[in-house]
């Protein structure tokens, strides 16, 4: 896996896969920190998985988002010092079951992105499901 990522002006930079596709970020103006691409790429990681994971279960998801939050330690370099991810997954006849595990496999196996941090930052899940 190889990224670029090019100083556009201020604090924001560019960056671009292999295949062209590009996100802006950086520390000022309108652009999304450095720490918020962080984040959202572990909910994007662990819905995946929890997509994945539900429809291979053949659950009829229909919607998935994932909120997060984290709390950042107050003395540089600022990590994650805790995570929680509150899933909602709408969709029909979803299982309470499948649904827990689905997030547990993410969270505890599967989410390279969150497996990438502290293995001791404590990660919290919940989740809700909206029926369609």
């Amino acid at each position: 896996m190889k990224v670029t990522v090019d100083w556009l002006e201020g604090l924001n930079f560019v960056g671009a896969n292999s295949k062209g596709q590009r996100v802006k970020f950086g520390g000022e103006g309108d652009y999304v920190s450095a720490m918020e691409n962080l984040l959202m790429s572990v909910g994007s990681c662990a819905s995946i998985d929890v997509v994945m994971i539900l429809e291979k279960a053949r659950q009829k998801v229909t919607a998935c988002r994932c909120k997060l939050e984290g709390a950042r330690a107050d003395e540089p370099p600022r990590r994650f010092t805790s995570l929680n991810l509150h899933f909602v997954i709408a969709g029909s006849d979803l299982s309470i079951k499948h649904v827990t595990k689905a997030i547990d496999l993410s969270v505890e196996k599967y989410c390279s992105v969150m497996h990438s941090l502290d293995k001791e930052m404590p990660v919290t899940t919940s989740f809700e499901i909206v029926p369609v």
